[in-house]
């Protein structure tokens, strides 16, 4: 039996403006939830190179379990799992963005704590040699320059959490993958739309490679 496919455009074409419906859920997820999870990479980074190891140990042990389990636990945990531990239902939105916000915070984590230690501790001494405080040599030396060397593992991050909400379709959230499933099931399209929804997040990791190389370079520049 001799197979043939032919690929029909037209099918891929039509499927975008449908597609595109979900790509605000996409960003808001995304970004939402990178913002959330910047804060948290922050504070949990800090905490887990702090000297004291009553803050030190619980800002491991998120990065730990948050690095070491997979997203769609995660994501499935806090929209299933959770509700019966709070009794009230959450939002797939909300389960969505958390789940971004937890994921990415336990990574950033580790990208704060690994720029901020690269850092010589001769910046440090050299800001307490000018009468600074730790505090103030901390966010006026380490943390510019820490931040710089930063920027590529973040990019690098916010790429990985954008493909990341492809998952989320499976709590029912209206984002680009889950448009495309039920595009498919109405038009039986399944090659072609898939194809479309590829490109689109081709299209958006690529864009945001382009802004933070740009970014790179500036900051590399400004040095």
């Amino acid at each position: 039996m001799e197979f043939q496919f032919q690929f029909d455009w037209q099918a891929a074409i039509h499927s975008i403006p449908y597609l595109l419906k979900g790509l605000p859920y996409t960003l808001l997820i995304s970004f939402g939830g990178l913002a959330i999870g910047f804060v948290l990479g922050i504070i949990f980074g800090l905490l887990s190179i702090n000297k004291h190891w009553f803050l030190r140990w619980p800002a491991t042990a998120y990065i730990e379990i948050f690095r070491g389990t997979p997203i769609l636990v995660q994501v499935l945990f806090i929209f299933y799992g959770l509700p019966d531990l709070i009794g009230a239902p959450i939002n797939p939105l909300t389960a969505g963005i958390a789940a971004i916000a937890l994921n990415s915070g336990a990574y950033i984590s580790e990208v704060v704590r690994g720029g901020v230690q690269s850092i010589d501790k001769g910046q440090s001494e050299a800001g307490l040699s000018l009468g600074l405080s730790r505090t103030q040599t901390f966010w006026s030396i380490v943390w510019p320059q820490a931040f710089r060397r930063m920027i590529p593992p973040l990019g690098n991050q916010a790429i990985v959490s954008i493909k990341d909400t492809s998952l989320f379709s499976v709590i029912g959230v209206g984002e680009l993958v889950r448009q495309g499933q039920v595009y498919i099931a109405n038009t039986f399209t399944a090659f072609e739309v898939y194809f479309a929804v590829a490109i689109l997040y081709l299209m958006i990791t690529l864009t945001l490679s382009l802004i933070l190389r740009l970014i790179e370079r500036r900051g590399l520049t400004s040095v």
